[in-house]
C-alpha cells in the first residue's frame, strides 16, 4: 500500500482472496489468484518485469514466481528485508513483542476488587494507539499495523510525508532483524511461533539480536514487571537476555537500574513501564469506568502525572497505554515536552477505540453477547477470557476456538471439561495445528475461565443456532477466537439468529 501511495506500480498474487486484497485492488494494485510466471508480466507484456519481488515468510524458495524472478535478475526480498529498506530513512518506532506474558504480581480487577494474575498482550493495539495519538496531535506520520484499525478508515496503513514511521515489528521468521529502529518497544517475550522457534531460549536469542539493531543514541522501551534484562558475556546490547522468570521486586529494581546505567554509558536509553513502582512509567489504582474501559493514575518515576481514562477494556490495555506514553516521551523530545502535552495525550487516549478483532462486540440478541478476538496463543486466550469474565461476570462463557492450520490427528488430555460440539472432552477429530499440539497443557490452562469450549468444525453456525434457539433468553457470552476465518462466524451467527428468532 505504501508503494502505491508513493506512485509505484504494484502487482501481486495469493492462493485465495482476502479482505486485505480488496483494499489493495481499490488502491490500484493488479492482483492475481494463484502463482504463475505470467503474474510477473504487467499487462501480459513478456518484456516487462517488476523492479523487485517481495515475498512473505509463507512463500517457499521453489515458488515459481521467485524462481522466474531470480532467473531474470530481479531482486527478491523477504518481507523483513523490504521493510528495512523502505524505513531506513525514517525515524522508525518499532513495536515488538511475541505475545502475552503472565505477570508475576497482584492486580485488581477493573470490575471488582478481585485479586489475580494479569496478562500483557497487545503489539497491534500498542502500535495503532501510538500511531493514532501521533496523527491526532498533528504528526504527518507513516504507520503500518498488523491489524485493521477502524479509526484509520478500516485500514492498517497511514501514509504521510513526515519523518516518523510507526511499525509493528514481527519476530516471526526473524522478520524484525531487517529493521534499524530509533525507538524499539518490547511489550513481552514469549514462545509463540513453534514452527520457527524450537523453545523459549530461541525466542530470547532472536530478541537479543533485535535489541542489537537499535541505532546509536536510540531508545529501548520495555515492559518491566515480568522481564529483566541480564548483561551477558560481552556486555553489548545484543547479548541481553529477556527473561520471563519472576523475580522479587527489589532484585528487579536493581537489575533495571543497573541496566539503565550501563546503557546510558554506552549507546541506548532504557525506559521501563508496568504496574510495579520501580518502573519509570507506572499505573496505579486501576478501576472500571462507565465506558467499559479502565481508569488509572499515571506516575513517572514516583511522581503523579495525571489521571488516564481508556474506553478499551482490560488491564493489558492499561499496559499498552503506558508503553505509548513512554514512547511519546521519546518522540516528543523528553519528559518535559510530554508533561506540557499530557492533557492532549490524555484526551486522545480516551478517544482511541482499539483495533478490529480485539474483543470486538459483533452483536447482541436476547440474552447473548457475541464477541470476536484474534487470540490464538494460550496467554492471549487467557487474557481475553479474563476480560470477558470481568465485563460479564454473571454470564456463562462459551468459546468457539479455531486453531491454526490443521496438520494431524491428536487428542488432548481430559484435564478440563471441554465440549467438541456435543462430545465431552477436548477432542480434535479433524486434526490439530502444530501450536495447539505443542502447547496442549498451556491451552488447557488458558481455557479454565470458559464454561464451554468448542473446537470449530463444519456447520458450527448451524449447531450454535440450534443450541441458542432452544433457550434464547439464556445469559451467555459467545466468544469466537483464532487467527483464521473464524472471524466470519459471529456475523453469520447474528444474521441467522435474527432470521430464526424473529
Amino acid at each position: 500500500m505504501i508503494a502505491l501511495k508513493q506512485g509505484n506500480a504494484v502487482s501481486g498474487s495469493d492462493m485465495v482472496w482476502s479482505g486485505y486484497m480488496d483494499a489493495l485492488k481499490d488502491a490500484g494494485a493488479l492482483l492475481y489468484i494463484g502463482h504463475s510466471e505470467w503474474n510477473l508480466r504487467r499487462n501480459g507484456d513478456v518484456s516487462s518485469l517488476p523492479d523487485a519481488v517481495v515475498v512473505s515468510s509463507a512463500i517457499p524458495p521453489e515458488n515459481v514466481e521467485v524462481l522466474i524472478a531470480k532467473s531474470c535478475g530481479v531482486p527478491v526480498y523477504k518481507r523483513g528485508a523490504w521493510l528495512g529498506k523502505i524505513t531506513k530513512d525514517y525515524n522508525l518506532i518499532a513495536v515488538s513483542g511475541s505475545h502475552a506474558s503472565v505477570a508475576c504480581m497482584i492486580w485488581y480487577s477493573c470490575a471488582k476488587n478481585q485479586h489475580g494474575f494479569f496478562v500483557h498482550k497487545g503489539k497491534s493495539t500498542t502500535t495503532s494507539m501510538l500511531a493514532y495519538i501521533l496523527k491526532a496531535m498533528g504528526d504527518d506520520l507513516t504507520a503500518v499495523i498488523g491489524a485493521q484499525v477502524p479509526q484509520f478508515a478500516g485500514s492498517n496503513v497511514i501514509y504521510g510525508n513526515g519523518h516518523n514511521f510507526v511499525l509493528e515489528a514481527d519476530e516471526y521468521d526473524a522478520c524484525f532483524l531487517g529493521l534499524s529502529p530509533h525507538i524499539a518497544i518490547v511489550t513481552n517475550v514469549d514462545w509463540e511461533h513453534v514452527d520457527i522457534f524450537q523453545d523459549e531460549e530461541a525466542v530470547k536469542t532472536v530478541f537479543r539480536k533485535f535489541l542489537g539493531q537499535i541505532r546509536n543514541d536510540g531508545h529501548l522501551i520495555l515492559y518491566g514487571d515480568t522481564n529483566i534484562l541480564d548483561i551477558l558475556h560481552d556486555q553489548n546490547l545484543s547479548a541481553f537476555s529477556l527473561l520471563n522468570n519472576p523475580k522479587e521486586a527489589s532484585v528487579v529494581s536493581g537489575g533495571v537500574e543497573s541496566l539503565t546505567a550501563h546503557l546510558c554509558r554506552n549507546r541506548c536509553k532504557v525506559t521501563t513501564f508496568g504496574m510495579s513502582s520501580y518502573n519509570d512509567w507506572q499505573a496505579t489504582s486501576v478501576s472500571s469506568n462507565s465506558q467499559g474501559g479502565c481508569d488509572y493514575k499515571l506516575y513517572h518515576k514516583g511522581q503523579h502525572v495525571n489521571y488516564i481514562s481508556l474506553q478499551i477494556p482490560g488491564v493489558h490495555n492499561v499496559l499498552n497505554s503506558l508503553a505509548v506514553v513512554a514512547a511519546l516521551s521519546g518522540i516528543l523530545g523528553g519528559e518535559r515536552q510530554l508533561y506540557e502535552s499530557i492533557d492532549m495525550v490524555k484526551s486522545h487516549l480516551q478517544n482511541f477505540i482499539g483495533v478490529s478483532r480485539r474483543f470486538e462486540l459483533i452483536g447482541e440478541i436476547h440474552g447473548y453477547h457475541i464477541f470476536d478476538d484474534y487470540a490464538h496463543h494460550p496467554t492471549e486466550v487467557s487474557a481475553v477470557l479474563q476480560t470477558a469474565k470481568t465485563m460479564h461476570p454473571s454470564k456463562e462463557l462459551f468459546v468457539v476456538f479455531q486453531p491454526h492450520t490443521y496438520r494431524f490427528v491428536f487428542t488432548l488430555p481430559l484435564c478440563l471439561q471441554f465440549v467438541y460440539l456435543s462430545v465431552r472432552g477436548f477432542l480434535l477429530s479433524g486434526g490439530v495445528c502444530s501450536r495447539l499440539a505443542a502447547m496442549k497443557s498451556q491451552f488447557a490452562s488458558a481455557f479454565t475461565e470458559a464454561d464451554k469450549v468448542v473446537i470449530t468444525e463444519d456447520n458450527v453456525v448451524d449447531k450454535l443456532v440450534n443450541m441458542i434457539s432452544e433457550d434464547p433468553s439464556h445469559q451467555m457470552v459467545i466468544l469466537t477466537l483464532g487467527a483464521g476465518n473464524i472471524t466470519t462466524v459471529g456475523r453469520k451467527l447474528i444474521h441467522e439468529l435474527q432470521r430464526t428468532l424473529k
